[in-house]
């Protein structure tokens, strides 16, 4: 039986069901008018009733007639009746009942139908109860496949009879080779069919093959067609609509305007208890006084503090294991971050003697690589403040807020507005991590007392989409302002920061590039500041060419430097690399014509067609005769350099055959020689290269330095293993040194002197052990050792330059009596903690 478009749509739903009795085959051919009529399913707009019939929770008792004024009982497993009095006009004028309010648990009820003078039919329930005998009868096929079937003899099939047929209808499980498609209504020709035990003609299976893909494909169509049709929101992009009004109910700044500042009326001071004067939990709740298990007898009396904590005193070394312990039970290295930075909010002197004592597993924990993790997820970390946040909408009461700072006098500053955090992009106020990090680093690695630094983050906004919508993040929901109004909140904050701390040094950290360039050239010779991402990656990277250089077996004049990334980074390497070359006899022209930067677009050359950021057009090429290369692969065989840079922030550019040709290149120079390899970017996913495929690559020749921690690399080779040691050239090595000679020498500026003198020291502070396994940094344990140098190194450069404001006196007594006396006066000021 071929069902018709309309009148057929109810009967062809009942594809999903199996007639289980002679009887009740022999009704189906009136089963579509009677269903029609009770209004059981309506027509094909009327989609959601046979949500109510194929309910998964309990089969459905239908009773059904020809009649007019027919009557239709629902009915579930349970006994509970509710009354509907329901009416439905459709395209036919006929007239049903609707759906029923919770399809998974149909209810029970006669209704009867009464015919109104416009013609609508309209169901009402009925008081009549229905037989128990009725109730109790059921018939199911053998294996559980969904039936109609009568459920007493005594109700009459016929068509012309007044009586009720009553059938049980459960809903259909499909079978799992067979999947169903839940749709609310079918059009396929084969609606009814036998149930499983009896097998159908092999005439039914062919015509059911022959047209199954033609029905699959119209039954599709139809049904997309009927759904939109009956609901008109299948066209609306919920979703977009969802998400507008999610993002309007985060923007608490939306239509106010965006160009007026207050300023913060402070009506007192805060009062702080001096440490003398400090007992009990105001002892142990102050990171800075709190010692934990090494106060000895006479201070835990002294300060109040019997039986506020334990009644042991514990070595040093005891607490650090514990403390190591707790680190190592940690999963992840968020985790570990977390309870190292709670242990630095209950106990400074602990926190360092542990970073310290074991700095090369836990240095890739408060800085990179885990840094750069914890600033994706900063706002959600979050759970008390490290730092100051310094909003633009605040922009008038700047120094309100640097006063509000608990230290007095801090003496080192990092600041970050977050728009470039190491090879992450904009992340807005959740930069603040790395102000904290680098911080911990100079304390960690130079000494600087904890109490003398200052982590902030400028609060401008972000053009980060994942922040804007994140209802956790912390930071200012708009996007940046122009760069005129950055400059001038940049130009406010170093005013105030200069006015309250005039001691100060600051460092600039992670900011976009063309700000990082212009900030740097705007703020250098009027106030104590340096950018550690254009000068300390740079004179770190110096130190280890200068080491590499002389490990390659390539003389001086016939080294060629590709660098691939020319962003604020790069370029402020290159630049450092210059000076160095300047230094050895070389001029300024000739030792800019060693460089071939590289970015996005291909070689940076002067004919390029496009539009040159001005930090690129120092190194811009113009010797390229017009030809212009486009890719890595490329510029290598038309420069044949002896070293490679990477600072492209993107993970694995240096491929296999990149660093086969830059080998190659160095080969074909002569034997003996051997490439210089630096992928330098943070952190470990944006590596250019792992350290394993350098030395694989290049058969154990290459010199390596990378930005994060690699492990050592091991070759079997014969009966005995070589075992390759990587540098890290982590700006590690220069920033805590620079800035701890540039605070002790008092001064008055940080020249670029100060910053080569850094990067040059750096280069000579390895010992015999490191020179031995051929490396270009000292190991990481020795970083305070090197940051000692480094600062002493600084310090006399100051001098040199003029720029140190100390007493004449002491320099003449240093002048004197040599490094000895130097190194003495910079180790009595460095913090040790518990030592």
């Amino acid at each position: 039986m071929k069902p018709q478009r309309n009148h057929g749509a109810p009967l062809s739903q009942l594809s999903r069901l199996r007639v289980s009795s002679p009887m009740a085959r022999r009704c189906s051919r009136g089963l579509s008018t009677k269903i029609y009529r009770a209004g059981v399913c309506g027509p094909p707009h009327i989609s959601t009733t046979w949500s109510l019939l194929r309910s998964p929770s309990s089969p459905a008792r239908v009773m059904l007639d020809n009649s007019a004024a027919g009557r239709t009982l629902i009915k579930d497993n349970g006994n509970n009746t509710r009354d509907y009095t329901k009416t439905h006009r459709d395209s036919n004028q006929q007239t049903h009942h609707p759906q029923l309010s919770e399809p998974s648990s149909l209810h029970s009820g006669l209704f009867s139908c009464s015919t109104t003078g416009s013609g609508i039919r309209k169901w009402e329930a009925s008081s009549a109860p229905l037989p128990p005998s009725i109730l109790s009868s059921a018939v199911f096929d053998s294996i559980g496949q969904s039936c109609i079937s009568p459920t007493h003899p005594s109700y009459p099939t016929s068509p012309t009879s007044d009586c009720c047929c009553c059938f049980l209808i459960r809903p259909h499980r499909p079978s799992p080779r067979r999947p169903m498609a839940f749709n609310a209504y079918s059009t396929a020709s084969s609606d009814i069919s036998t149930p499983r035990s009896i097998s159908p003609s092999s005439s039914i299976i062919s015509a059911r093959s022959s047209h199954s893909s033609v029905s699959s494909k119209r039954l599709s169509l139809s049904l997309q067609r009927r759904q939109s049709a009956l609901n008109p929101m299948s066209s609306v992009d919920i979703s977009a609509i969802e998400e507008q009004m999610k993002m309007a109910s985060l923007d608490g700044l939306r239509g106010y305007a965006q160009n007026h500042y207050g300023e913060v009326q402070q009506y007192r001071s805060t009062d702080y208890v001096p440490q003398s004067a400090a007992g009990g939990y105001q002892v142990l709740r102050e990171p800075l006084w709190n010692k934990g298990l090494s106060f000895t007898p006479d201070e835990r009396v002294s300060k109040n503090l019997t039986g506020l904590i334990p009644h042991a005193m514990e070595s040093v070394d005891t607490q650090v294991a514990r403390c190591m312990k707790v680190i190592n039970s940690r999963q992840t290295n968020i985790d570990k971050y977390m309870y190292l930075s709670s242990l630095k909010s209950q106990n400074y002197d602990l926190f360092y003697r542990v970073l310290i004592d074991n700095v090369r597993d836990l240095m890739p924990l408060v800085y990179t690589p885990t840094i750069g993790d914890v600033c994706l997820q900063y706002s959600t970390l979050y759970t008390r403040p490290e730092a100051l946040y310094i909003s633009i909408k605040q922009r008038r009461s700047i120094r309100t807020i640097l006063k509000n700072w608990p230290y007095p006098n801090p003496e080192i500053c990092v600041v970050t507005d977050g728009s470039r955090i190491l090879g992450l992009g904009d992340l807005g106020v959740n930069g603040v991590g790395i102000s904290i990090g680098k911080l911990s680093l100079y304390t960690g690695a130079a000494g600087i007392h904890p109490e003398k630094t200052l982590p902030i983050v400028l609060d401008v906004g972000t053009n980060n989409e994942g922040n804007l919508k994140d209802p956790l993040y912390l930071g200012l929901r708009a996007r940046r302002p122009a760069p005129s109004v950055a400059q001038e909140f940049m130009d406010e904050f170093m005013e105030a920061a200069a006015d309250v701390f005039p001691n100060m040094v600051v460092q600039f950290e992670d900011f976009e590039t063309e700000k990082a360039f212009a900030y740097l050239a705007r703020y250098r010779n009027k106030y104590k500041c340096f950018n550690d991402d254009i000068q300390g990656t740079g004179a770190v990277v110096l130190a280890g060419y200068i080491g590499a250089v002389n490990l390659s077996g390539v003389p001086l004049e016939e080294q060629r430097l590709v660098f691939m990334g020319a962003g604020s980074a790069g370029v402020g390497v290159a630049k450092q690399m210059v000076e160095y070359y300047t230094r050895r006899g070389l001029s300024e022209q000739a030792a800019k014509e060693k460089f071939w930067l590289v970015d996005t677009k291909g070689l940076v050359t002067l004919d390029r067609g496009d539009k040159l950021a001005d930090h690129k057009k120092y190194f811009a090429r113009a010797d390229n005769s017009g030809h212009q290369f486009r890719t890595l692969e490329e510029v290598i065989e038309y420069v044949r350099p002896s070293a490679l840079v990477g600072l492209t922030a993107t993970f694995g550019v240096f491929t296999e055959s990149t660093i086969r040709a830059l080998k190659a290149s160095v080969d074909a120079g002569g034997s003996g020689r051997r490439p210089i390899l630096f992928p330098l970017s943070n952190p470990l996913t944006k590596a250019e290269c792992t350290f394993e495929q350098a030395v694989q690559w290049t058969d154990g020749t290459v010199i390596f330095a990378s930005g994060s921690p690699f492990s050592p690399f091991a070759v079997k080779a014969g009966d005995h293993a070589v075992t390759y040691w990587p540098n890290q050239g982590n700006n590690v090595y220069v920033f805590p040194g620079l800035g701890l000679g540039a605070i002790l020498a008092k001064a008055s500026k940080i020249t670029d002197e100060m910053v080569y003198i850094s990067a040059s020291s750096l280069s000579e502070s390895l010992n015999a052990e490191e020179i031995h396994k051929g490396l270009i940094y000292p190991r990481i344990e020795r970083v305070r050792d090197a940051s000692v140098v480094v600062a002493r190194e600084v310090m006399k450069a100051a001098r040199r330059e003029g720029v140190s404001t100390l007493p004449d006196e002491q320099w003449v007594e240093w002048e004197e009596w040599g490094d000895v006396a130097l190194t003495k006066f910079i180790k009595e000021r460095i913090y040790d903690p518990l030592r």
